[in-house]
């Protein structure tokens, strides 16, 4: 008897702390729910990476636009709360779930492709959500998972449609080793074939005289006659006299970084295009949202157009029926049947030294 009831006594020794976790844990829950419940307020809800140590500043950009955007919308749009999470996976979906039990309406983000995936492949949405990046394309996108960005890929196959409704046929592909740029290439080389048009030459971003020489060279063949320049302003601006004057030059938004070029034939005949925000300061439609000073990191800027564009885009889908056509800070927005926001850029070229825009501004 004896035995038994030692052995009892110490069972119970070892299973309490762990049944008073469980208790404890399933106590704080509750109160987290209920708390949640307490504060419960119809709301957009803003979930962004702002405790990222690499990410933050990126997203408070986001978050700057989508709050100077609000304040323009003034009473016409409901409360925003900010959710800011890191890139932990588990803290992302922890602070999904509450924005959604705290009231939120809609929830705009996250801002990451991981994020994205991470929350597309869950069970945690429950409320129309604008994810602020693209998916994999064999990823499987809920229903209630909209997509908005500023995808390169977009830009590149923009670019390629331009090329070939200017009666381009043949190109050249100059392209550095970096990721952007390899997505630039990749994404232009499908587009233009699909339209019909043929690549006859690539050609790796390099200083040294042999590489300059060869993109020369080729250049004087006459056998092409474009060339989309996969490239930023820099490299650009270095390969762009050694492609003579006879090609008709194409390059994405990535070589306007915000300054004239400080010699007139380094991007000049270049072709590009780009946000009306940062082509278009002056417009009516561009000038009613206040414009920050994020100095020479223009992609800073761009970050914030896409928080105004992010919370006009979310105002739409709190509206029933709505079919969102709108001329953005970012673009000509419309949406697609697969549930992605896509942008018609404005276009512009470099003209003697000065960016000349040619096509498409907000209405």
């Amino acid at each position: 008897m004896m035995h038994w009831y030692i052995h009892s006594l110490v069972t119970a020794l070892v299973l309490f702390p762990a049944l008073l976790y469980g208790a404890l844990t399933v106590f704080a829950t509750e109160v987290a729910h209920a708390a949640a419940a307490a504060t419960r307020e119809p709301h957009i809800a803003l979930l962004l990476p702002l405790n990222s140590s690499s990410l933050g500043p990126h997203a408070d950009a986001v978050r700057q636009g989508f709050v100077a955007a609000a304040r323009v919308a003034g009473k016409d749009a409901p409360a925003i709360r900010v959710y800011p999470v890191n890139e932990d996976t588990i803290n992302l979906l922890t602070m999904y779930e509450r924005a959604v039990e705290s009231g939120a309406l809609i929830v705009i983000g996250p801002l990451t492709r991981n994020g994205v995936a991470t929350l597309a492949a869950s069970n945690v949405i429950t409320v129309p959500t604008l994810a602020l990046n693209a998916l994999e394309s064999h990823a499987q996108q809920p229903s209630r998972m909209y997509l908005f960005g500023l995808s390169i890929e977009f830009e590149a196959r923009q670019i390629a449609q331009i090329a070939f409704k200017d009666g381009r046929r043949k190109a050249y592909v100059v392209n550095d080793d970096s990721p952007l740029s390899k997505r630039m290439r990749q994404a232009f080389l499908e587009e233009f074939a699909r339209l019909g048009g043929m690549t006859i030459g690539e050609f790796s971003y390099g200083t040294d005289q042999s590489s300059l020489s060869r993109i020369r060279d080729a250049a004087a063949l006459g056998v092409a006659d474009m060339s989309f320049l996969a490239l930023d302003a820099v490299h650009a601006g270095t390969v762009r006299p050694y492609l003579g004057k006879s090609l008709s030059m194409y390059a994405t938004s990535q070589v306007n970084n915000g300054k004239v070029p400080a010699k007139g034939s380094e991007l000049n005949g270049v072709k590009f295009v780009d946000m009306p925000w940062m082509l278009l300061a002056d417009h009516p439609a561009v000038m009613v949202y206040p414009r920050p000073q994020f100095g020479d990191a223009v992609d800073f800027d761009r970050l914030y157009a896409m928080g105004i564009d992010a919370f006009r885009i979310g105002l739409e889908l709190l509206r029933p029926n709505s079919d969102p056509v709108l001329d953005g800070v970012t673009g000509r927005l419309r949406l697609t049947r697969d549930q992605q926001f896509v942008r018609e850029l404005t276009s512009a070229q470099f003209v003697d030294g000065k960016v000349i825009v040619s096509g498409t501004a907000p209405r």
